[in-house]
């Protein structure tokens, strides 16, 4: 008999790393730690700089202040110590030209002396400085990579080398090596899908040849252009990455357009006409034009989906109820969802006065309250009696049944995922949906979160509104700070003090909510009547803080950031922020915006701590420099990285590998230009030039069907 045939297992883009030459079963494990578990996660994790070491200097042509690498022997090295705790490791290093000496201020010990040992040759890379104590030149904390093998030599010297980020215990040069292995052994599996018009027009690499040059350019590449993300190879990585999600969401914003059949409402009805009468002021400008373009989408057959834009204060609120009650005048039922318990209840207690006036049944819906108070509102929603509905996230939970949901306001978007807006979404039979958000998104991000949606902004303030004066004091100038919230309230104004927590934590010193009310009351201000509200009061007692404070019986309110937003109190003039520095910018911007709301001027006082990070700062620097929301939108974007900002990471979107929504911008355009063009020449993706096209969109969205309805 014949021996079996030997099975030869063909190489995948889904190979585990674990077994790629170099990596094994530790270093796996750390490369789990940065999310990288198969071939094709190495692939596209792409160095985020380059350093030029293409042409290596002696010690004796460097030059203070240039960025350069040359190769040094250690021949000396020593610890100095500056009293308890500070010390610097020092060693001086020498080649046939010269000498210099290297430095470290921070450093893990044991691991220096085993790393920089007398004798060994090192790759030095970093920019030279004169040492004031000895007149020589010398490098602080400069990177260090063994000279061993040839082998390993081409990756780190005479050439232009890629920087990773990392994990503790994976060296940047083991990943180099790891990443090297991979794209040599896997780069003939790298399929090209753009089609080849789009190639050809703007003369990008093939897909195979942009991966290689990417993680390893060759001598010729332009740094300059690199170091920019401008690079061929990279704006093609980045175009495609862009082209992919821009596609995902043409197709569906033309499901929602074609496919899906709402309700056409009447608008502009006799219910509106009354609630204007109700209204103590006159519309703004932009109030009026947002809404025409509300109307105008909901009187169309295709279901509204719109996302409003306003910045804080600029009365979204109204144009929010307007919209609930053209739904209610139309015979539908309508729900306003919100993120927290405490803005639905400031939504609901907003609205509720203005549904008696007009005989319409509203109810509020959050996880408080008993099983049998739950039943009966479930009961009334189910039965159609409810014709309005505020809530937070219980209102997408199974046991919520609605009996006709025509209109459905997401209010604070930013705070939903994706997912989440589309169980609201479900609930009826292709609702209108308007999602409103008070914390400005850039154009880059909203045209990669909301590419589905048509958007609309409210870039208007009420008249009459006063400028807020921001000023930053630090520990040492705390009670200064303390003293202007005492003035306004002596002048018969009101006032916030937000504070992270609610109480002392032994592992972050922090300033508690508990123990700054406490202190309000017995010292600075015992003749005032100070509340705190936090986030673990019961619904009825949040309610009735709430209610006093609107009505002028409470002088100061301390909270958590639970009155981020929702709040609206004209007299109080006084926003104090306890480290501040541990505040995102958005969250500032939107504490910011509950003063400043009468015809008082109005002063928001941020306290820091001195330990400030560089982010840190730089968010405090922009919340005072700037009031405009969008100005501030993009600083934070630019602060955070487009990952994190908004919640993108948990909005159900996925993260960018190669792009970044605020420098790509121009690509984030053109791709969107070309993905709206494609779809509209091949609704279906069934041209044979974009069948791998359509399988990319497969694997890139598979999994998420919120976004992917159609394909």
């Amino acid at each position: 008999m014949g021996s079996k045939p030997t099975l030869v297992k063909k190489n995948s883009l889904e190979d585990p790393l674990q077994f790629i030459k170099g990596v094994g079963p530790k270093k796996a494990d750390l490369l789990k730690k940065i999310n990288l578990e198969t071939v094709s996660d190495a692939l596209f994790y792409l160095p985020f700089r380059y350093e030029d070491r293409s042409q290596v200097k002696k010690i004796k042509e460097l030059i203070p202040g240039e960025t350069v690498s040359f190769v040094g022997e250690v021949i000396d090295s020593t610890i100095i110590r500056f009293g308890r705790r500070r010390k610097i490791f020092e060693a001086l290093v020498q080649d046939s030209s010269g000498f210099i000496r290297v430095k470290w201020f921070q450093f893990n010990e044991n691991y220096i002396k085993e790393k920089i040992k007398i004798g060994r040759k090192f790759v030095f890379s970093g920019k030279p400085t004169y040492d004031k104590r000895s007149g020589g030149l010398e490098i602080i904390h400069p990177d260090t990579e063994v000279q061993s093998d040839e082998d390993s030599e081409s990756l780190w010297i005479g050439r232009i080398v890629p920087i990773y980020h990392s994990t503790e215990g994976l060296h940047l040069k083991s990943l180099r090596t790891i990443m090297k292995n991979v794209v040599e052994g896997y780069k003939n599996l790298i399929e090209e899908f753009l089609p080849e018009r789009i190639i050809r027009r703007y003369k990008f690499p093939t897909r195979s040849e942009a991966i290689q040059k990417v993680h390893f350019p060759p001598s010729d590449t332009s740094t300059k252009l690199l170091e920019k993300f401008q690079d061929p190879s990279q704006s093609r990585l980045i175009f495609e990455e862009f082209f992919l999600l821009q596609i995902a969401l043409a197709f569906k914003k033309r499901y929602t357009e074609i496919e899906e059949r709402g309700q056409p409402f009447k608008t502009r009805g006799e219910t509106i006409r009354k609630f204007l009468k109700l209204l103590k002021f006159d519309l703004t400008l932009a109030q009026k034009k947002v809404l025409r373009e509300i109307m105008d989408y909901l009187e169309k057959k295709e279901p509204m989906n719109l996302l409003l834009q306003g910045d804080v204060g600029s009365g979204k609120t109204v144009v929010a109820i307007i919209a609930l009650l053209t739904g209610v005048e139309n015979g539908c039922q309508t729900a306003l969802m919100a993120p927290t318990e405490l803005l639905a209840e400031q939504h609901f207690l907003n609205i509720r006065p203005f549904c008696e006036a007009l005989n319409i049944n509203i109810e509020l819906v959050t996880s408080s309250g008993t099983a049998k108070e739950k039943t009966l509102i479930r009961s009334s929603i189910e039965s159609g009696t409810t014709q309005i509905i505020v809530g937070t996230h219980a209102l997408i939970q199974k046991k919520m049944e609605f009996s006709n949901l025509g209109l459905i306001v997401v209010d604070e978007q930013h705070r939903f995922g994706v997912l989440q807006r589309d169980a609201i979404s479900k609930k009826g039979l292709t609702p209108h949906v308007l999602i409103m958000t008070a914390t400005p998104i850039p154009r880059s991000l909203a045209l990669t979160l909301y590419g589905d949606m048509n958007i609309a902004f409210l870039d208007e303030f009420p008249p009459g509104r006063m400028p807020i004066e921001t000023n930053l004091f630090y520990e040492n100038t705390r009670d200064t700070a303390y003293s202007l919230l005492e003035k306004e309230i002596k002048k018969g104004r009101q006032a916030y003090v937000v504070c992270p927590l609610i109480e002392e934590s032994e592992s972050i010193d922090l300033k508690a909510a508990l123990s700054v009310s406490d202190e309000l009351q017995k010292k600075r201000l015992p003749n005032s009547t100070i509340k705190l509200i936090h986030g673990k009061l019961k619904k009825e007692e949040r309610q009735k803080i709430m209610t006093e404070f609107k009505s002028g019986e409470i002088d100061v309110l301390v909270a958590t950031t639970v009155i981020e937003v929702g709040i609206d109190v004209p007299n109080a003039t006084v926003m104090l922020i306890e480290h501040a520095e541990r505040f995102g910018l958005a969250q500032l911007h939107q504490l910011r915006g509950r003063v400043g709301r009468g015809e008082h001027a109005s002063i928001c006082l941020l306290i820091a701590s001195h330990a400030l990070t560089g982010d840190g700062k730089a968010r405090l620097n922009a919340i005072i420099k700037s009031r405009d929301g969008f100005v501030i939108a993009e600083e934070d974007l630019r602060i955070r990285g487009p990952g994190d900002f908004t919640g993108t990471r948990q909005s159900g979107m996925p993260l960018l590998r190669a792009g970044n929504l605020l420098r790509d911008i121009k690509l984030l355009e053109l791709s969107r230009r070309e993905a709206t063009d494609l779809i509209k020449k091949d609704p279906q993706l069934e041209a044979p030039e974009n069948i791998k096209l359509k399988d990319a969109l497969y694997n890139t969205f598979g999994n998420q069907s919120n976004l992917m309805k159609v394909i």
